[in-house]
């Protein structure tokens, strides 16, 4: 704003109060317009309105629209390639290489762009356990930005803190900043690149405020399990008697929902650490998917988008009454909200807890309508479903994507954001669950009666309840039967659930396309597999599906040898 107007702005004379010694010089950021230093939510309100990048609405949340951008640019992300950190990076699809050369040119150039500019810092921290926490730096061009990185992540709590932060990780987010491919070597205008070498993230030319949280994940991906830490995109919550629970899954398989158990105390809704003293989580805040939400099904987040504090993205309003429409889609499928977790009243306040998961979740949205509502996991089965880490991906939270899911497998739940090889996480979980005896559980929380179009969404309530089972121990004593194709047992009751729900062919008109398609769900799995077979056990790779046909010429030989 300061490059074209000249005036006070409203947290102008209070720009420095919360500055650290630690300056922007240090990282070649010089010449600047004003540095607004850890600006309060407050302050962030009034310049984020003030220069015309929200809105607020009724209640007091605050709305924003980011243009083009309304979910993550998934395959603009990049690491730089330099000696210190290339061999551990999993290259590929989701950890593209950019050359260091010329990430300097792009750092070189983004610096020559920020000077004259107004910028806002927040010095913060990643990570609730003392132990494992990273100091970082936010740097944004815009209010409402740095009020969600306020938002997201642990803040100091004295002057005294603000003013001897040393930031271990930098990002600086420039949604003006435009990349050029012709000389950058990307493949469009948009990057988010991570160069670790020199502790340092930019996200440019994009305003979707997931970029910033996703790539402060990826971060602490990279560098958390190197200290033995596993690094989880999962949500948490822990019960009366400190029996922790772990939810994985992408965006849209219900994390954040089911999570949100009035009976239980969450620690998280997305990102978490499993260290030797216990759970934590990365965030001080929820970063939740907000289209058509309603009162009844979720009353804790719905309050939340009417609250101050809250940031609404890309949510649709009335200009003259200042409500929102949950419901309205027009912008996107992927409106979200961002809020500090203690928004939610039985969240828990250290975002730590002492005490080792007791089950261990894995969320999939089947979008084909075959997996059954839930089932158990040994070990092996474990470690095959978490590398395979089946869903769907649900409509608009990644550009590209259409209202129909899309089958996928994301490593470890969160492929985009893991930088390590997949075995690397998996390993480390391996002996998370063994040390600590978790239980694993796989839960579907997509269709039935059919695929997406015919049948229709698992309901809510079963779900809660089959995972009300699994928490209080309620599943321990009932009957399960192995599934056919998958090998993973299946109960046969479960409190408050028909227990024609445990048998999802019933749900299908015609059984003999319900067999074709989960048949060729484990086909896709055991094709996807490959991938990764070569640096798997013979245990692992032996806990995947078998064919139906395989099935068929087991039965017919075991027939023929019991007549001879």
């Amino acid at each position: 704003m300061a490059k074209y107007l000249k005036f006070e702005t409203p947290a102008q004379k209070n720009a420095g109060d919360l500055a650290a010694d630690f300056k922007l010089a240090n990282i070649g950021l010089v010449h600047l317009e004003r540095v607004f230093w850890n600006l309060p939510e407050p302050a962030l309100y009034e310049e984020s309105i003030f220069r015309g990048e929200t809105r607020m609405m009724t209640g007091g949340s605050l709305v924003v629209h980011t243009g083009k951008w309304t979910a993550r640019a998934a395959n603009d992300k990049y690491i730089v390639n330099e000696p210190t950190s290339c061999d551990n990076v999993d290259w590929g699809e989701y950890n593209r290489p950019l050359d260091a050369e010329k990430f300097s040119g792009i750092f070189s150039r983004i610096q020559a762009f920020l000077q004259g500019d107004e910028l806002f810092v927040q010095d913060l921290y990643v990570g609730a356990d003392p132990e494992f926490a990273l100091p970082i730096r936010i740097i944004t061009d815009t209010a409402w930005q740095s009020l969600f990185a306020r938002n997201m992540f642990m803040k100091p709590r004295t002057r005294e803190e603000y003013r001897n932060h040393i930031p271990e990780f930098t990002l600086i987010a420039s949604p003006k900043f435009k990349l050029d491919p012709r000389i950058d070597g990307t493949l469009t205008e948009t990057g988010v690149i991570i160069d670790f070498s020199r502790r340092l993230a930019i996200v440019a030319n994009t305003m979707y405020a997931g970029e910033v949280k996703k790539t402060i994940f990826s971060v602490m991906n990279y560098l958390k399990p190197l200290q033995g830490v596993m690094a989880m995109h999962c949500s948490a919550n822990v019960g009366k008697k400190g029996d922790v629970a772990l939810f994985f899954g992408l965006s849209g398989t219900g994390k954040t929902t089911l999570s949100a158990d009035p009976e239980r105390s969450l620690i998280g809704d997305d990102e978490h650490g499993w260290s030797d003293n216990g759970i934590f989580n990365f965030e001080a805040g929820c970063y939740a998917k907000v289209i058509r939400l309603s009162a009844e099904a979720e009353p804790e987040i719905f309050e939340c988008t009417h609250r101050y504090g809250s940031i609404l993205e890309n949510v649709v309003y009335d200009p003259t009454s200042r409500r929102i429409d949950l419901d309205d889609d027009r912008l996107t499928e992927n409106t979200r909200i961002s809020y500090p977790l203690e928004f939610i009243p039985n969240s828990v306040p250290e975002k730590f807890v002492n005490h080792h998961p007791k089950n261990v979740i894995f969320l999939t949205a089947d979008a084909q309508g075959v997996l059954p509502p839930i089932a158990r996991l040994d070990i092996n089965q474990a470690m095959f479903h978490f590398i395979s880490g089946y869903t769907s991906k649900i409509g608009g939270t990644e550009m590209g994507l259409g209202i129909e899911p899309e089958i996928t497998f994301s490593a470890c739940f969160g492929a985009p954001f893991m930088i390590h090889h997949p075995f690397f996480y998996a390993d480390l979980l391996r002996r998370k669950i063994e040390s600590h005896g978790s239980k694993v559980w796989l839960v579907n929380t997509g269709w039935v009666g059919g695929k997406f179009g015919v049948g229709k969404r698992i309901s809510i309530r079963h779900t809660r309840n089959m995972l009300n089972a699994v928490l209080n121990g309620a599943l321990d004593n009932v009957g399960f039967r192995t599934d056919k194709l998958f090998g993973f047992e299946v109960p046969l009751t479960c409190p408050n659930v028909p227990e024609d729900v445990f048998i999802p062919e019933n749900a299908w008109g015609n059984k003999d396309e319900y067999w074709q398609k989960y048949d060729a769900l484990a086909a896709r799995y055991i094709e996807n597999f490959k991938l990764f077979a070569d640096g798997s056990t013979p245990e692992v790779v032996n806990a995947g599906p078998k064919r139906l046909k395989d099935i068929l010429e087991d039965v017919s030989e075991d027939k023929k040898k019991k007549k001879k």
